[in-house]
């Protein structure tokens, strides 16, 4: 406990690092796949083509690959990169191909009669889907996209493989010198708990907001019911 203590600051800025990549990998991942599944939704055959191209290329690549060929395959073609901007370019590229799956698939549950029932009053195919499409399927959309969260918070402890200090990235630096694995995991494990619990709580509030009114007044009507029986 003495090496965690003596070198908190580094730990702080470790846990700052991870969250710094885990949000901006997510929040890149969320705009890449929903225009990708947009794309694959879309009647224009190139864009739908492109868009499946990318998923089946981005969703079979291991992280770990794509990281060191970004990071160290960049610069032999003339582009170099912080490390840190890498790491979130290898999971923003990562994650958004199961973005684009799990908005596709959650385009898919509209009903079509809905769709065309919006063409029908003159809306587009873009129009439809920022109108009618979109805001029916974000329910069904949430808990997939909290797993994709979830994943780029595990994911972005290999960015430590590419020299990024996040906390696995710390800890491992920490052990060398101290010869304390125990420890200084339990903490980067803690870490990553917390970032996937508190994203999983986060998804649970949306849904439960997102879903209709008459469905969260559901259980507390069919309680009220029982009990006015059980009275009777």
């Amino acid at each position: 406990m003495q090496a965690i203590s003596e070198n908190i600051p580094l730990l702080l800025q470790g846990i700052g690092t991870t969250i710094a990549l885990t949000f901006l990998g997510y929040l890149f991942a969320l705009i890449v796949g929903t225009a990708l599944a947009v794309c694959r939704v879309s009647p224009i055959p190139p864009l739908r083509w492109t868009a499946t191209v990318y998923v089946e290329i981005f969703r079979n690549i291991p992280l770990l690959s794509l990281l060191i060929l970004i990071a160290f395959g960049l610069p032999d073609v003339g582009l170099t990169l912080p490390y840190f901007w890498c790491g979130v370019l290898g999971l923003t590229l990562s994650s958004a191909a199961f973005v684009c799956e799990n908005v596709r698939s959650g385009i898919n549950t509209v009903p079509i009669g809905h769709a065309e029932a919006a063409r029908s009053i003159g809306l587009g195919f873009f129009g439809s889907l920022r109108h009618v499409v979109l805001p029916q399927a974000f329910r069904t959309m949430i808990q997939p996209l909290v797993n994709v969260f979830i994943g780029t918070v595990i994911g972005s402890s290999l960015c430590s493989a590419i020299a990024v200090m996040e906390i696995t990235g710390v800890t491992q630096r920490l052990n060398i010198l101290y010869a304390q694995a125990v420890a200084m995991f339990l903490v980067a494990g803690a870490v990553y708990l917390v970032l996937s619990l508190g994203g999983a709580y986060v998804g649970g509030v949306l849904e439960r907001l997102a879903s209709p009114a008459d469905s969260r007044r559901r259980t507390p009507d069919r309680e009220l019911d029982v009990n006015a029986g059980a009275q009777a």
